[in-house]
């Protein structure tokens, strides 16, 4: 019986993908911009032994030491460890359904370490509810100990602006939203500005890289993928995706923040996600946050947002940007018979004046001075204070 043509490609592809990666991962360094392509392209990095493989290179960890378990000297005194032992408790439905009782309680036990051993390694971040939705991810996909040195990378890194003692810079980022669905759609962004939504339906996305909102954990990981290979702003511009995705949806509901809110905040669990990771990283490359932060700190001169570090995230070369990987993989995406089609909908001469009526307070942007220097092109002891 032969097989269908359609399968027979797929099989390929994947084939393909996975002698590529393993062709990455063997060079000596190891060939991150092509984990990185891997990893946004179609269908992710396919596995989680792949995961375990690719997500140290992406983060630039070294697997070689990984911590010893902690004592139950940890949990004593532990200012956050009710607050954690609370959302751990609550958070069975990120575990796989059908999993034996058991091996879900060692799990959360662990979960529970993991979240104090980074807090404890590292008194600048505060905790919040939601991180338990990113590190259980990490636990799933890895395991404890290579879990413990990823969440820590990332917490001092990419959630960096999460963890401050108020949530000032997670607005900032959140600001980033509504520029990126004006410049694409504006009559949908005219629609939910008069319905006054505002942007907290997207909070619970954007802190937990949708781990809390969405039920299938094969979704969830394959966001992971994608996110860890690219800028820490991507999952603000996968969100705006979603909402332009939903556009019909949007426009048909009352204009006002209930009904709104209440439609955006209910995310599809249907959602095409490979469609919406190729146009988020797209509307990236066109509408770079720092074009949008330089545009909105013109406005805000005086302002001062806090802090966002990525200090130190040490890429071992060049070939590690994330952003060339985009810029390359948009350039092949788009051909000359399709400009008229590019997803720029509207001039864009009128955007400081709009920006300014909307009031944003991005200043300097979470993440965004991404550009000192045009530092979305990251270096090696690539060095970025946003919120000085």
């Amino acid at each position: 019986m032969r097989a269908e043509p359609g399968k027979h490609g797929s099989d390929f592809r994947r084939r393909r993908k996975l002698t590529d990666i393993q062709k990455a991962l063997s060079k000596d360094p190891p060939d991150v911009s092509t984990l990185r392509r891997m990893a946004i392209s179609e269908g992710g990095l396919l596995s989680d032994e792949i995961r375990c493989q690719v997500w140290p290179r992406l983060l630039n960890v070294n697997t070689d030491e990984l911590p010893p378990p902690p004592g139950p000297e940890l949990r004593v005194n532990n200012k956050d460890y009710e607050q954690v032992l609370l959302d751990v408790r609550r958070s069975l439905r990120r575990f796989p359904p059908g999993m034996p009782l058991k091996e879900r309680e060692d799990l959360q036990e662990q979960l529970i370490d993991i979240i104090l051993q980074v807090l404890a390694r590292n008194s600048q971040l505060h905790y919040y509810q939601g991180y338990h939705d990113i590190v259980v991810t990490f636990l799933l996909v890895v395991g404890g100990p290579l879990a413990t040195l990823l969440v820590d990378k990332l917490s001092t890194h990419h959630l960096r602006d999460f963890m401050d003692p108020s949530m000032d810079n997670t607005k900032h980022i959140l600001n980033y939203l509504m520029p990126i669905i004006e410049l694409v759609n504006p009559v949908l962004h005219d629609f939910m500005q008069r319905a006054e939504v505002g942007t907290i339906f997207a909070l619970s996305w954007l802190i937990t890289w949708f781990g809390h909102v969405l039920s299938d954990f094969r979704h969830v990981v394959r966001l992971y993928d994608f996110f860890l290979a690219c800028h820490p702003l991507m999952p603000i511009y996968f969100a705006a995706v979603i909402v332009l995705h939903r556009e019909e949806e949007v426009l048909e509901c009352d204009c006002d923040m209930a009904s709104v809110h209440h439609l955006l905040s209910q995310i599809p669990q249907d959602l095409p996600y490979e469609t919406l990771i190729s146009r988020a990283g797209d509307l990236f490359v066109q509408f770079p946050p720092s074009e949008l932060s330089r545009e909105a700190a013109q406005q805000h001169q005086a302002e001062r947002t806090a802090v966002s570090t990525f200090k130190d995230f040490e890429l071992a070369s060049t070939q590690q940007r994330p952003d060339m990987v985009l810029r390359r993989r948009f350039r092949d995406s788009v051909r000359p018979e399709h400009a008229a089609k590019s997803i720029l909908t509207k001039p864009r001469t009128n955007r400081l004046v709009k920006l300014a009526v909307m009031g944003l307070t991005v200043a300097l942007g979470a993440a965004a001075l991404a550009v000192v220097k045009s530092a979305l092109e990251w270096a090696p002891k690539f060095e970025l204070q946003i919120f000085p």
